[in-house]
C-alpha cells in the first residue's frame, strides 16, 4: 500500500509540474550539478575556496594524466570531508584520437589502442585510488572527452554495478524521467561570462529540468577556461536562489533519479 502511495505521489508530481510550478528534484524547480574535470590544480586552489565561500559543493572528476594526484591527495581528503564528491575520470584520460582537435591524444593512451578489459581495469584501479582517498565506495563517472566507446563497443556496459551514474558531454537539459543515468548531459564552459552561465540556469529553472555544467580551468591552467569572477557570479546567483535550485554532487542527484525512475518502471 505504501509503495502504491508513493508510485502515485510520484507520477502526480511529474503530471502537474507545469501548472502547479512545482518538481520532483527534491521539492525545488530544477537541480544543478557543477562538475569539474581531471583533477587540476585549480580545483584545489580556485574553486573548491570558491564553492566553500558559498556553502556549495561540487564534484571533481579526478584524473593524473599530468602526474599531479600525488602531491594533491592531502587537500583532495580535506575537500571530500567537506562534502564536495571525487569521482572517476580514468587513470590516464584515454581518448578517441586521429581526429580534428585530437593532436594531444598520445598512442599509448589512444582508445583506438585500448581493448575494454584495459579500460575496465584502469577505471577499477582509479576507483580504489579514489576509495582510498576519501573511504567511499559509491562512485561516479566521467567519460574523458566524451568518448564511451572502444570501436563499437560499450565499455560502461560492464562497469554498471561499479557506478551510479556516468556523466557524457551532450549538452541538454531533461526532465527527470527522461535522464540517461549512463549518458548525463552536460554544458561544457569555455569563456562563458557568468551572466550567460545564469541564463542556462533559469533556462533549468522554467523547464524543470536536470543541469550539469562542466568545468575544466577556472582561472587558468586548461585551454577550456572561465574566469574567477564569471564562476564566482554563477555560484552567487546559485547561492540567492537556493530556495528554488536544488544544488548538488553528481552522485546525491543521480541516486535520487534512480530512486525516482524506479518508481515510475
Amino acid at each position: 500500500m505504501r509503495k502504491y502511495i508513493l508510485f502515485t505521489a510520484i507520477h502526480f508530481v511529474m503530471l502537474n509540474a507545469t501548472a502547479q510550478n512545482i518538481t520532483p528534484w527534491n521539492g525545488k524547480q530544477c537541480a544543478v550539478v557543477l562538475t569539474y574535470d581531471d583533477g587540476l590544480n585549480v580545483d584545489l586552489t580556485n574553486a573548491i575556496p570558491a564553492l566553500d565561500s558559498v556553502s556549495l559543493k561540487g564534484t571533481f572528476y579526478i584524473s593524473d594524466y599530468f602526474d599531479g594526484l600525488k602531491d594533491q591527495i592531502f587537500q583532495w581528503r580535506k575537500a571530500a570531508a567537506k562534502g564536495h564528491e571525487l569521482a572517476n575520470h580514468t587513470i590516464w584520460h584515454p581518448c578517441e584520437g586521429g581526429g580534428i582537435g585530437r593532436e594531444f591524444v598520445k598512442p599509448d593512451y589512444d582508445l583506438n589502442n585500448y581493448t575494454i578489459r584495459r579500460m575496465t581495469d584502469e577505471i577499477k584501479a582509479m576507483n580504489n585510488m579514489l576509495m582510498a582517498i576519501d573511504g567511499k565506495k559509491r562512485r561516479t563517472f566521467a567519460y574523458p572527452c566524451g568518448d564511451m566507446k572502444i570501436h563499437d563497443s560499450s565499455y560502461i556496459d560492464g562497469l554498471k554495478n561499479d557506478f551510479v551514474a556516468a556523466r557524457g558531454v551532450k549538452p541538454e537539459m531533461l526532465s527527470i524521467e527522461k535522464i540517461d543515468l549512463y549518458n548525463i548531459g552536460c554544458y561544457t564552459m569555455n569563456g562563458q561570462s557568468g551572466d550567460q552561465m545564469i541564463a542556462l540556469v533559469k533556462q533549468a529553472m522554467e523547464n524543470h529540468s536536470l543541469l550539469v555544467f562542466l568545468f575544466h580551468g577556472v582561472g587558468g591552467e586548461h585551454s577550456m577556461n572561465v574566469s574567477l569572477d564569471a564562476h564566482s557570479w554563477l555560484l552567487h546567483f546559485l547561492k540567492q536562489n537556493q530556495k528554488d535550485i536544488w544544488i548538488a554532487p553528481m552522485i546525491e542527484v543521480a541516486e535520487y533519479i534512480k530512486k525516482i525512475q524506479s518508481h515510475l518502471k
